[in-house]
Protein backbone atom coordinates (compact mmCIF):
# COMPACT_ATOMS: atom_id res chain seq x y z
CA UNK A 1 0.00 0.00 0.00
CA UNK A 2 1.19 3.29 -0.83
CA UNK A 3 2.47 5.81 1.79
CA UNK A 4 3.22 9.41 1.94
CA UNK A 5 4.35 10.13 5.98
CA UNK A 6 5.28 13.41 6.61
CA UNK A 7 7.20 15.08 9.99
CA UNK A 8 9.10 17.52 10.99
CA UNK A 9 6.32 20.15 11.87
CA UNK A 10 6.24 21.93 15.16
CA UNK A 11 6.16 25.50 17.12
CA UNK A 12 8.60 28.00 15.96
CA UNK A 13 9.02 31.74 16.74
CA UNK A 14 9.04 34.31 13.60
CA UNK A 15 12.25 33.74 12.11
CA UNK A 16 13.09 30.18 13.31
CA UNK A 17 13.19 27.25 10.59
CA UNK A 18 11.87 23.80 10.32
CA UNK A 19 12.54 20.91 7.95
CA UNK A 20 9.62 19.06 7.29
CA UNK A 21 10.38 15.25 5.74
CA UNK A 22 8.20 13.05 3.50
CA UNK A 23 8.84 9.49 2.99
CA UNK A 24 7.65 7.40 0.51
CA UNK A 25 7.12 3.46 0.95
CA UNK A 26 4.63 0.85 -0.82
CA UNK A 27 5.90 1.27 -3.96
CA UNK A 28 5.79 4.95 -4.71
CA UNK A 29 8.84 6.04 -6.38
CA UNK A 30 10.88 8.95 -4.25
CA UNK A 31 10.48 11.11 -8.06
CA UNK A 32 7.15 10.75 -8.08
CA UNK A 33 6.79 12.52 -5.02
CA UNK A 34 5.77 15.89 -6.81
CA UNK A 35 5.72 18.56 -3.88
CA UNK A 36 4.05 19.82 -0.44
CA UNK A 37 0.93 21.81 -0.06
CA UNK A 38 -0.03 23.56 2.84
CA UNK A 39 -3.21 24.20 4.26
CA UNK A 40 -3.99 26.95 6.86
CA UNK A 41 -8.35 27.04 8.64
CA UNK A 42 -10.41 29.34 6.27
CA UNK A 43 -7.98 28.66 3.29
CA UNK A 44 -7.67 26.79 0.11
CA UNK A 45 -4.78 24.26 0.06
CA UNK A 46 -2.28 25.88 -2.23
CA UNK A 47 1.00 24.44 -3.55
CA UNK A 48 4.00 25.96 -1.95
CA UNK A 49 7.00 24.00 -3.76
CA UNK A 50 6.83 21.01 -6.60
CA UNK A 51 9.50 19.42 -7.97
CA UNK A 52 9.66 17.66 -11.27
CA UNK A 53 10.54 13.92 -11.71
CA UNK A 54 14.01 15.09 -13.34
CA UNK A 55 14.38 17.59 -10.43
CA UNK A 56 13.44 21.20 -11.13
CA UNK A 57 11.84 22.79 -8.22
CA UNK A 58 9.31 25.92 -8.43
CA UNK A 59 8.25 27.65 -5.47
CA UNK A 60 4.92 30.25 -4.31
CA UNK A 61 6.08 33.46 -4.54
CA UNK A 62 5.56 33.97 -0.74
CA UNK A 63 8.13 31.89 0.09
CA UNK A 64 11.05 32.06 -2.42
CA UNK A 65 14.27 32.35 -0.88
CA UNK A 66 13.03 31.10 2.23
CA UNK A 67 12.02 27.53 1.62
CA UNK A 68 14.06 24.74 -0.42
CA UNK A 69 12.62 21.22 -1.21
CA UNK A 70 15.18 18.70 -2.11
CA UNK A 71 15.13 15.18 -3.09
CA UNK A 72 17.23 12.45 -1.49
CA UNK A 73 16.15 9.36 -3.40
CA UNK A 74 18.49 6.79 -1.35
CA UNK A 75 16.07 6.87 1.35
CA UNK A 76 12.87 7.65 -0.52
CA UNK A 77 12.17 10.99 0.88
CA UNK A 78 11.52 14.37 -0.03
CA UNK A 79 12.65 17.77 2.43
CA UNK A 80 11.11 20.99 2.78
CA UNK A 81 13.56 23.41 4.39
CA UNK A 82 11.86 26.28 6.26
CA UNK A 83 14.09 29.66 7.26
CA UNK A 84 13.06 32.56 8.17
CA UNK A 85 9.67 31.58 8.97
CA UNK A 86 6.73 34.24 9.22
CA UNK A 87 3.63 34.16 11.16
CA UNK A 88 1.80 33.66 7.74
CA UNK A 89 3.39 30.50 7.13
CA UNK A 90 1.56 28.84 9.75
CA UNK A 91 -0.62 25.63 8.10
CA UNK A 92 -1.09 22.01 8.06
CA UNK A 93 1.59 21.22 5.45
CA UNK A 94 1.08 17.98 3.20
CA UNK A 95 2.78 16.00 1.18
CA UNK A 96 1.46 14.86 -2.53
CA UNK A 97 2.27 12.34 -5.11
CA UNK A 98 1.63 10.93 -8.45
CA UNK A 99 1.81 7.79 -10.36
CA UNK A 100 0.12 5.45 -12.83
CA UNK A 101 -2.56 8.38 -12.76
CA UNK A 102 -3.35 8.27 -8.94
CA UNK A 103 -2.98 11.00 -6.21
CA UNK A 104 -1.75 10.27 -2.89
CA UNK A 105 -1.66 12.38 0.08
CA UNK A 106 0.15 12.01 3.49
CA UNK A 107 -1.28 12.80 6.88
CA UNK A 108 -0.27 15.96 6.72
CA UNK A 109 2.25 17.81 9.61
CA UNK A 110 1.20 20.80 11.68
CA UNK A 111 3.51 23.93 11.45
CA UNK A 112 3.04 27.19 13.59
CA UNK A 113 4.87 30.21 13.81
CA UNK A 114 4.37 32.61 16.75
CA UNK A 115 4.52 36.22 16.41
Amino acid sequence: QVQLVESGGGLVQAGGSLRLSCVASGGLFTSNIRGWYRQAPGSQRELVAGITVRGKTSYVESVKGRFTLSRDNAVNTVYLQMDILKPEDTAKYYCYGQQYARDYWGQGTQVTVSS
